[in-house]
């Protein structure tokens, strides 16, 4: 292994209703301050818990926004991308660019909080019925045997 890690990039459109507590997440990035080695860009840092961005449910910690109401977010001070979140309006349009790690092998999708592998069921029920079948045969030709 090569200690490299490959990234699927998606980029997706979010749209938010500013709530009570603004838009519902923090921001790091801008040109003074760079969150990722050379790289400018505006990052999510922190998703608020019960914000607008938890409840939609899209926008994650560690995703970069492209663009906030049409405007490029490229080449921004970070005070100046605050702003231009604070200055957004009541109904914002986020791009934003997401970087899911490549998986080595097939992507299988699982439910929420179902575990990996195999489930205990697909182990369990054959070797049930196979007990089950042993235990008939037994009882059925023991007088024979």
């Amino acid at each position: 292994m090569n200690g490299r890690v490959d990234y699927f990039v998606t980029e997706e459109e979010i749209n938010l209703t500013r709530g009570p507590s603004g838009l519902g997440f923090n921001i790091v990035g801008g040109t003074d301050q760079q969150y990722v080695s050379n790289d400018s860009g505006i990052y999510v840092s922190r998703i608020k818990e019960d914000g607008a961005a938890a409840r939609d449910g899209r926008l994650q910690e560690g995703d970069k926004i492209l663009s906030v109401n049409g405007r490029d977010l490229k080449n921004l001070l970070h005070q100046d991308a605050v702003d231009l979140f604070r200055n957004a309006g009541y109904a914002v349009s986020l791009r934003v660019q997401h970087r899911l790690p490549v998986q080595n092998g097939p992507i299988v999708h699982r439910g929420e909080g179902e575990p990996s592998g195999i489930p205990v069921a697909m182990v369990l029920l054959p070797v049930f019925a196979l007990t089950m079948v042993a235990v008939w045969a037994f009882v059925r030709y023991r007088k024979q045997l």
